[in-house]
């Protein structure tokens, strides 16, 4: 087989999205992946007869933020969005409920109906931080360096901040202490908590309140789903890639990065099969990466610097529903539970208080799933109806928090059923009709999303998104520019700047770092 300019480890959406900016500067890409189907963490398969599955991540959001989609063309390949509004629903045990929507004067209504004053301070709180979050987006879109992160973070944050000093001083808060202090009433405490818990650190972690700042820039991007399933996306850069004149190999398992002379020369996967290029890209996690690479080929002092990058002990599972209705909300019924109302296109939270979330996490430091998880329910079937037969639906259930390593020494495969009633039963406190409704379903815990998606202990973020695991220090400082320790080795992925979740910045950074190497 001929020489390819990059060989790819791994089809996840970040290394799909470095691999389409090469192939269209016209490198040629020999992407191998070891599922039989490409996307990573970013694929829809069809599990349950009928009914389309996302195996992962679901909702679309922060990829809004870049120009990827349009840089690709991605909808001359398939992709085909759906702008879903209203963005997030919250019921809560008392009958009432928050709307967040595109809008925020409309969200504001909606907050106004359970507490008046938090409604201004809402509006209050998105006009304070909304430009210091973009200058977030700024940083998250190029390669870290200490003089970009200063500029972007210190002096651009100061500039456009009203009072620049309480932008430093809050930055260094938890998000709980945060929203606690800029918010009133639980309830809407518990919709900007919930949305900041999503990222993994935990309420009280300080320097964690940047979390909570990017809140406003959802009113930016909105929320969108691609027609047919979260996959759609990975589908879509897949087939930019071939028309690029890419290759792209499934069922191949990379089992070591091959090295010669000091540089990549291609890999060899498990069944023998090896596949040359003058340059590697990995998209795999950075620790199962070094995994791919001999001892001799990597300097001991950069393999203990990244091994000491914590996994964590995972924090969330998810339960994927085939249904024959949508959830019945007692906060706000639903005539027709076939058709649904406007609040199922949301993301639909269970997470009444941040004491609420305060307890789901003291379960999980304790070693034990949480027994009142905090949950996000996924109805994307009312606003796409390829996903299910006509009159049924889908329902992904998202909860945390769930420890990959449990302190009682019981193993996922014994209990996940277990904990996925667990997590359907909160869900019928607030919609009772769901547990009836219930057809089939595909439980993925911890232990599953290692195995099937390669999120080593469950951890979906690949690393714990802490700020100490951030920026230049992602996945350590000295590979947080994308190149790695081997002449010709390059990361990208979740395991890199910016971290996980759909948004595609790792892989375009990494394409931009590479194309400049080449053009030096």
């Amino acid at each position: 087989m001929s020489e390819a300019d990059f060989v790819v480890v791994g089809a996840g959406h970040n290394a799909l999205v470095c691999a389409g900016y090469l192939a269209k500067a016209g490198r040629s890409v020999h992407v191998v992946e070891r599922r039989p189907i490409v996307g990573g963490a970013v694929v829809t398969e069809e599990i349950v007869p009928g009914f389309k599955f996302d195996l992962g991540g679901s909702a679309h959001i922060l990829i809004n933020h870049t120009p990827i989609v349009a840089d690709l063309e991605l909808n001359q390949y398939g992709l085909d969005y759906i702008d879903l509004d209203p963005l997030f629903f919250a019921p809560f045990p008392d009958g009432s409920h928050i709307t967040i929507w595109r809008d925020v004067e409309q969200t504001c209504e909606s907050i106004a109906r359970v507490s008046e004053r938090d409604a201004a301070a809402y509006r209050k709180f998105v006009r304070k931080w909304t430009p210091v979050a973009e200058t977030f987006v700024d940083a998250f879109m190029n390669p870290p360096t200490l003089g970009r992160l200063a500029k972007s973070l210190v002096f651009d944050s100061m500039a456009r901040s009203e009072r620049a000093w309480e932008t430093c001083r809050d930055a260094l808060l938890s998000y709980d202490a945060l929203i606690r202090r800029s918010f009133h009433d639980p309830r809407v405490q518990a919709v900007i908590g919930w949305m900041a818990a999503q990222s993994g650190p935990p309420p009280h972690e300080a320097v964690s309140g940047p979390l909570a700042m990017w809140h406003p820039l959802y009113h930016q991007s909105g929320m969108k789903r691609p027609r047919g399933g979260s996959g759609m996306l990975t589908q879509a850069l897949a087939r930019m890639i071939e028309a690029h004149g890419g290759i792209i190999t499934t069922d191949a398992p990379v089992e070591e990065i091959l090295v010669a002379g000091g540089r990549t020369t291609g890999v060899r996967c498990v069944d023998g099969r090896e596949f040359r290029g003058r340059h590697v890209v990995s998209g795999a996690h950075i620790h199962t990466t070094l995994g791919m690479l001999s001892k001799d080929s990597v300097p001991a002092a950069f393999r203990r610097k990244v091994q000491k990058r914590r996994i964590g002990n995972g924090f969330g599972m998810v339960v994927r529903f085939a249904m024959e209705e949508l959830p019945n909300y007692t906060a706000l019924p639903t005539p027709d539970t076939t058709i649904g109302g406007a609040h199922h296109h949301a993301l639909q939270f269970v997470c009444p208080s941040m004491d609420y979330l305060d307890r789901a996490f003291a379960d999980f430091q304790a070693g034990r799933p949480s027994r009142d998880p905090a949950l996000l329910a996924m109805t994307f079937s009312k606003a796409d109806p390829t996903l299910a037969p006509t009159g049924k639906h889908t329902l992904f259930l998202w909860g945390q928090y769930y420890p990959y390593e449990l302190a009682n020494g019981e193993n996922w495969d014994d209990i996940g059923n277990r904990e996925a009633d667990i997590m359907l039963d909160r869900l019928a406190d607030y919609a009772p009709n769901v547990k009836s409704a219930v057809i089939d379903r595909l439980v993925e815990t911890p232990l599953f999303l290692e195995r099937e998606l390669g999120l080593l202990r469950g951890n979906v973020m690949h690393l714990e998104m802490s700020s100490d695991q951030m920026f230049f220090r992602r996945p350590a400082y000295g590979a947080h520019q994308y190149r790695g320790p081997v002449s010709g080795l390059y990361f990208t992925g979740a395991s890199t700047h910016p971290g996980g979740g759909i948004m595609g910045a790792a892989g375009r950074n990494a394409s931009q770092v590479i194309l400049a190497d080449l053009a030096g």
